[in-house]
């Protein structure tokens, strides 16, 4: 059957191909100075195993025509362009993560995202290599491309859902143990109170926050008189929240207050400059930890602890979840009724 004019066509591409039907459409004309003949420009709206696949490309575009400059967008431009709107409004952290994972798709990095189909995405994933965690932003990353690539009008179909990285889940070579501290390595800890850098691994086991909200921590939200300070900025919203400050590490907050007045953050470095997460784990937390004979902890252990230590103290798990800012399995009812004021949660935290 003969196609209208104007409608495109379809095409039988030459090699053993997994899809060797191309839908393209005519985007201009040139004459060719040789041979004095009006020669055709093309554009490919994609590839198909079959013939009436490819019709169906066709027809598609012709009920809703799409602008032939985005049809070239690449995977890479798509990334680009969603940064641009992305990155403004994320946190650093994340926008790490979301960096990594582009550096993993290479092999898609120049293909027409519009031509990307659930195999492409899915190889990927089969031949990187990568951890678990990784694979799981890598998916974060390909959810976000094609939600904006939809949003945009620029596919009709999300691939990214069907990617499969769940039999991958084992894999997890770089894994570190979020084991709790122990008991008697508190206490170890507790008898280098007076360095200044060991009370800060004692702040993170009486206060529940990530190393990040820690580090970022500037004076202007911290209330020493009312025995609490605020997170601002966290990579949850359920972690914008009122972090008590215990008894027993009052007097940490006060004298890391005090100095530097010129510093705008609690915790800093030794010439008053603001910690990287880098310099404080590697040059601070495991400097300190390996100095006592302690091992195989990361600062999510820290984290991990202040959890443990008040579920045995027996603390309701609302107030728990409101202490470290926990973004899940918080129901409906407990977002609606729970107003702790910081009294209740300094009476929480000082109970371990």
């Amino acid at each position: 059957m003969r196609l209208p004019n104007g409608y495109g066509g379809v095409i039988k591409l030459a090699g053993n191909r997994r899809r060797p039907y191309a839908a393209r459409i005519t985007t201009g004309w040139h004459y060719n100075d040789t041979t004095g003949k009006k020669v055709q420009h093309f554009q490919i709206l994609g590839y198909a195993s079959t013939r009436a696949e490819a019709l169906q490309l066709l027809a598609k575009y012709n009920d809703y025509p799409i602008d032939g400059a985005a049809l070239k967008l690449t995977f890479s431009d798509i990334y680009e362009r969603w940064s641009e709107e992305k990155y403004p409004n994320t946190s650093y952290s994340n926008i790490k993560c979301y960096r990594a994972a582009f550096a993993i798709c290479g092999d898609i990095a120049d293909i027409p995202f519009r031509n990307l189909r659930l195999d492409d995405l899915q190889r990927v994933v089969d031949r990187c290599g990568k951890n678990f965690p990784t694979l799981k932003k890598l998916q974060m990353l390909y959810n976000q491309l094609y939600d904006y690539a939809m949003k945009h009008e620029i596919v009709a179909k999300d691939y990214s859902e069907f990617v499969n990285i769940i039999k991958f889940k084992d894999r997890n070579p770089n894994k570190a143990d979020r084991n709790r501290f122990s008991q008697e390595e508190i206490e170890l800890l507790w008898q280098h109170k007076a360095d200044r850098m060991y009370q800060t691994i004692l702040m993170l086991i009486y206060n529940g926050v990530r190393v990040s909200e820690l580090l970022n921590l500037k004076k202007e939200n911290v209330h020493l008189d009312e025995q609490y300070f605020d997170v601002t900025d966290s990579k949850t919203e359920n972690g914008i929240r009122k972090v008590p400050i215990a008894d027993k590490t009052l007097p940490f907050y006060r004298e890391w207050y005090g100095d530097c007045t010129e510093c705008r953050y609690l915790v800093h470095t030794l010439d008053g400059e603001h910690f990287t997460y880098d310099n404080y784990y590697h040059n601070v937390f495991l400097s300190l930890l390996h100095r006592i004979g302690i091992t195989n902890r990361t600062p999510h252990c820290c984290r991990h602890t202040t959890i443990s230590l008040l579920a045995e103290a027996h603390v309701d798990q609302t107030i728990i979840k409101k202490i470290v800012g926990h973004s899940g399995a918080m129901s409906l009812t407990e977002r609606v009724y729970t107003h702790l004021d910081v009294h209740e949660l300094v009476e929480a935290i000082n109970r371990i």
